[in-house]
């Protein structure tokens, strides 16, 4: 007799598909809760940059450029100017003070020195006439005086008689008036030629005044065009090396202008070249740092220009010991100038990837080396070795510094 056979409601193959549906349900449900969503990027590690994350001393410094120039330059320039005859020496010699480097003709110069000094004897020659007028004068008008005295005396004596007598009537009254009068007149001339002699005599000194006053100016400006003349001739003004001279012979030079330098051996100072980033933090008395021959040499700044051109200014910085032994003007070397005081920082190694984030977010990598994760952080200062890590970062973490420019904005990248 047949028997019903009642089907298995759990069948191997509902078993199965259940079991396959709960795994891949499961999948999904693991894929949208856990599984990294972060857009990844695969790279090759050899060809990026990988550093560690320190602690150690921030050093505020910059790394410039500096060039070797002499403690003090002097120019040359022209006095006056002229025609190049003769040139006694050629740049890069040694000079001592007074040695003639140039000779220069001025035809103008020497025909109004002649002028002048013609003038000059003119004047003299002139003073001493009025001198001697003067002196010849006053022997004429003592003489004048003289005889008008002795006419006096005789027209006094005459009229005194006259007067006796003309109280006796011996002498007529029209005699004794005509005495009187002659005596009076005379004594009147007497007096007026006093006063024409005093006047004579004054504008007599006055004239010579003026021509010594006249001939002290002119021999001043004689003086100053003989002075002229001796700068046709160039001279060093100081012991030192004669840099250049930009003139030869037959060439023409004009009054001011600059024909070389020299430069004074005795001390050496440096010259750099700063980013105007900085220029609020660099001052007089700034240290600096110069490395020659394995030695260290310390340098302050000694002035700050205040011109800036094409985005920098300059600085110069004096040795505050010894000078380095061998150094030569023009030589250029990489100075390290302080910005201020050494502190305890966490320290990131300088990289490309400053220009792509600017210091807003890096790369670090997790610890299985395999992948990297980008992380916001914040820098603070930097010198040319390390940024110095505000928050973010920490001491041993890997960060990857190269150039970020061909990762676009992944999230992640996969080694």
């Amino acid at each position: 007799m047949d028997r019903k056979i009642e089907k298995k409601y759990w069948s191997k193959k509902r078993i199965s598909f259940i079991s396959g549906g709960a795994i891949v349900a499961m999948l999904l449900l693991y894929n949208l809760i856990f599984a990294d969503h972060r857009s990844k990027l695969n790279v090759e590690k050899d060809k990026i940059t990988v550093s560690t994350v320190t602690k150690g001393t921030f050093d505020q410094y910059i790394a410039v450029t500096a060039v070797v120039l002499p403690l003090k330059t002097i120019r040359l320039d022209a006095i006056v100017g002229g025609y190049v005859s003769q040139k006694y020496l050629e740049g890069g010699n040694m000079v001592k003070k007074g040695d003639s480097i140039l000779l220069l003709e001025n035809q103008n110069l020497m025909m109004d020195f002649v002028n002048h000094e013609t003038e000059i004897y003119r004047l003299i020659n002139e003073l001493q006439n009025t001198r001697q007028s003067l002196k010849q004068n006053r022997y004429t008008m003592q003489q004048t005086v003289a005889d008008l005295d002795y006419q006096i005396e005789q027209a006094k004596d005459l009229y005194d008689r006259t007067k006796q007598l003309v109280d006796d009537k011996i002498v007529s009254r029209q005699e004794f008036n005509k005495n009187k009068i002659d005596y009076e007149r005379l004594v009147k001339k007497r007096q007026i030629e006093i006063e024409s002699q005093r006047f004579q005599e004054e504008n007599a000194m006055i004239q010579i005044s003026r021509l010594e006053s006249t001939i002290a100016r002119t021999q001043r400006n004689l003086q100053m065009m003989k002075d002229n003349l001796s700068n046709l001739v160039l001279r060093a003004p100081i012991d030192g090396q004669l840099s250049s001279v930009d003139a030869e012979v037959g060439g023409s030079i004009t009054a001011g202008q600059n024909i070389g330098q020299i430069d004074d051996l005795n001390g050496f100072k440096m010259r750099a070249e700063v980013d105007e980033h900085y220029v609020s933090r660099v001052f007089p008395g700034l240290k600096a740092t110069f490395d020659f021959n394995n030695k260290s040499y310390p340098l302050s700044i000694i002035k700050v220009y205040p011109e800036i051109k094409n985005a920098r200014f300059n600085v110069d910085m004096r040795f505050e010991g010894e000078t380095p032994e061998g150094i030569r003007r023009g030589q250029s070397s990489p100075i390290r100038l302080e910005l201020g005081k050494s502190s305890s920082a966490i320290l990131l190694p300088v990289g490309g990837f400053f220009s792509d984030t600017g210091g807003n977010w890096v790369y670090v990598l997790d610890k299985s080396g395999k992948r990297a994760v980008k992380r916001n952080i914040s820098l603070g200062q930097k010198n040319p070795q390390y940024f110095e890590v505000l928050e973010g970062l920490q001491e041993g973490e890997q960060v990857i510094t190269s150039s970020y420019e061909n990762f676009g904005d992944k999230e992640v990248l996969v080694f």
